[in-house]
């Protein structure tokens, strides 16, 4: 694998860990509240979260990128 795709790669998988991470939190703490199961029902969030984020910020992240470049009339790097 070539290192600037192996750089995207890595990079979904990070980015999807941190938003994934913050956004099952928030969203489980705020359907069920501090309850006594939070934390199994937080992380079975988190694993079917990251198994679709990691794709989809994979696949979508060049085309946010270019579409950014275009919005701001400079070249998506």
């Amino acid at each position: 694998m070539n290192p600037q795709k192996k750089f995207h790669l890595v990079f979904s998988m990070v980015m999807g860990a941190m938003m994934v991470f913050l956004m099952t939190f928030v969203i489980t703490l705020v359907n069920l509240g501090w309850v006594p199961n939070f934390l199994s029902a937080w992380m079975r969030s988190f694993v079917i979260a990251y198994l679709v984020a990691v794709p989809v910020i994979f696949f979508t992240a060049p085309v946010a990128r270019r579409l950014t470049g275009k919005l701001l009339g400079v070249a998506a790097g």
